[in-house]
This record gives C-alpha cells, sequence and structure tokens, in this order.
C-alpha cells in the first residue's frame, strides 16, 4: 500500500526512469546496465519512501501516541506559548529518508488550532528546526480538556509537508492526516504534568508507541 500523497512523485518517477532506460538503449551494453539499475533504484527507493503500511492502533482514549515513525531525539521541559500556553514536555521525533512517512493523529478530540509557517530548511535533526523550518502546527483539546501540541517540520531534503485535517475537525488517534516527504521532524508537546513514557533514543512507531499517558 502506497500514501496517496506519493502518487503523482511515484507516476513522474517511473516515466522519468522508463525514458531514461529507452535513451540508455542506444548506449553501449554496459552503460547502459549501469543506467538500467540506477533507474531501478531509483523507482525503488521512491515505492519505499511512499509505503503506507497498516498499524495496529493502540488502544485507549487516555493515551498520546506517537504521531510519526523515527527516533526520539529530545525530551525536554519547555515553555509553549501557541497553544498550551504553559509550562510543557516536548517529544521530538526525527524520521530519516527510511522512515515511513506517513503521520497519524497522536489523540482523538478538536482540532482548535492549526497555523502554518513558511521557514527555512535546517537538518531536521537540529533543534533550531523547531522554531525556524517551515512547519504547520496543530492543538487538540482531549476530552479531559488536556490540550496536545504537535508539529510537522521539514528538513534538509524534505520540501513539502501535507496535511488533511481542518480547524475544528472532531479527530481519531492513529488516523492518518498527512505526511512529510523525504527527511523530517515531528514535535509533540503536552502539559508538563503528564507522564512521559519514552526517553532519548527510543524507537517510535505511529499509532502504536505510547509518548505519554493523560490522567482521566
Amino acid at each position: 500500500m502506497f500514501a496517496r500523497e506519493g502518487y503523482t512523485t511515484i507516476f513522474v518517477t517511473t516515466l522519468f526512469a522508463v525514458i531514461v532506460s529507452v535513451g540508455a538503449s542506444y548506449m553501449d551494453h554496459w552503460t547502459a546496465y549501469i543506467i538500467y539499475a540506477g533507474m531501478i533504484l531509483l523507482v525503488a527507493f521512491i515505492l519505499y519512501f511512499f509505503r503506507d503500511p497498516d498499524r495496529n492502533i493502540t488502544p485507549g482514549d487516555n493515551l498520546v501516541l506517537s504521531p510519526a515513525d523515527g527516533n526520539v531525539v529530545q525530551v525536554k521541559e519547555v515553555e509553549e506559548t501557541y497553544y498550551i500556553q504553559g509550562p510543557a514536555t516536548q517529544i521530538s521525533i526525527f524520521l530519516s529518508p527510511l522512515d515511513v512517512h506517513v503521520n497519524r493523529l497522536p489523540i482523538s478530540g478538536e482540532l482548535e488550532f492549526l497555523e502554518y509557517h513558511p521557514g527555512v530548511y535546517l537538518m531536521a535533526w537540529d533543534h533550531r528546526a523547531s522554531e525556524l523550518n517551515e512547519r504547520a502546527d496543530f492543538g487538540i483539546k482531549h476530552v479531559t480538556g488536556t490540550k496536545v501540541f504537535f508539529r510537522q517540520i521539514t528538513g534538509f531534503l524534505a520540501r513539502r509537508i501535507v496535511y488533511h485535517i481542518e480547524k475544528g475537525d472532531q479527530l481519531k488517534a492513529g488516523k492518518r492526516f498527512g505526511m512529510m516527504k523525504f527527511g523530517s521532524r515531528m514535535d509533540i508537546l503536552v502539559p508538563a504534568d503528564i507522564a512521559i513514557n519514552v526517553k532519548e533514543g527510543d524507537k517510535a512507531v505511529a499509532g502504536e508507541t505510547i509518548l505519554a499517558t493523560i490522567n482521566s
């Protein structure tokens, strides 16, 4: 299964590979073979990047699930000023080009906050990327009244953010909501009094890994 956000890229890449391979057929055999191999690897990488596997969504109405696959590169206390507007714990997940880049909702509730910010393209593991890179910010209010803030952040390679949710939507944890194309980063922020279930260095899986637990 492939992410719908990748259909155009898959088509264009495959068409490009076919055209280049046809042109290579007029060259000497060894050169042609090298080009064929390169085009096969290119298409294979694009197909692999846009894969969209099904997930066994971890049940639990009070769980904050990971919205992205990748490595937890930072867990720190911050002052969140956009949505939570107070002390918070920030969990940052770095997605390499080999990780699944389809994003899933971390928690159920109403989408109260949505803002897009243009920016620069620092490496996604650079902690300044949270504020300086191109990003989309989201805020969901849980049924308990708890606010969860998260953001899609482009990296040096990721140059496009895609999301399919709008302010006012009623959302379900674990559902797909968009993706970040190529290497990127996801930040999730929860109020400081919420118990955190991960630490720096952990591997996160979207829709399955429990990042935090909200008190009922």
